[in-house]
């Protein structure tokens, strides 16, 4: 014999192991900063075809990481991309650092982290698969994406390749 509370106990828990959704790859590529492989880049949508991010929505970004590197880190370097792109206000930076505190974790080699650009323009996050939460300013999902879509990115070679430019 079951017991209701333990019925929803399952529910529950079934609903917390969420992963992200089946999309089709449009590019794949590796961050190299000077000679190291930071994390393999996977962008995907719904068709596998790239146009632009905010017609394309749901957007998939896919980071997995072949070094350690702390949330801190990350963090920072993301901050850092919003500054050298200058379409964000220094305000805006700090809000949504500090809500990425919240949201991600120190990631080990092969840890995977993604974002997800939904309809709304809100970004889910995942870690190995498991969402970790959403951030819902949908000017933060402009800003967050344009780090690898941009065509003003530090990272050129991996846009190219991420959304499978010729």
């Amino acid at each position: 014999m079951f017991k209701p509370a333990s019925v929803l106990l399952a529910v529950v828990m079934a609903f917390q192991v969420q992963a992200t959704p089946e999309l089709k790859t449009v590019g794949e590529g590796s961050y190299r900063y000077l000679f190291w492989q930071l994390y393999d880049a996977r962008l995907a949508t719904l068709d596998g075809a790239f146009s632009d991010y905010r017609k394309n929505a749901p957007v998939l970004l896919e980071l997995t990481y072949k070094r350690d590197i702390t949330k801190q880190q990350f963090i920072d370097a993301t901050v850092d991309e919003w500054k050298k792109l200058g379409h964000s206000s220094a305000e805006q930076q700090q809000q949504w650092a500090a809500q990425l505190q919240t949201l991600w974790q120190d990631v080990k080699e092969g840890d995977r982290l993604a974002a997800l650009l939904l309809d709304d323009g809100r970004v889910q996050f995942y870690f190995n698969g498991t969402e970790t939460g959403v951030l819902d300013d949908t000017a933060f999902g402009a800003a967050f994406f344009d780090i690898w879509l941009h065509p003003d990115t530090s990272a050129p070679k991996l846009r190219r390749q991420l959304i499978a430019a010729q």
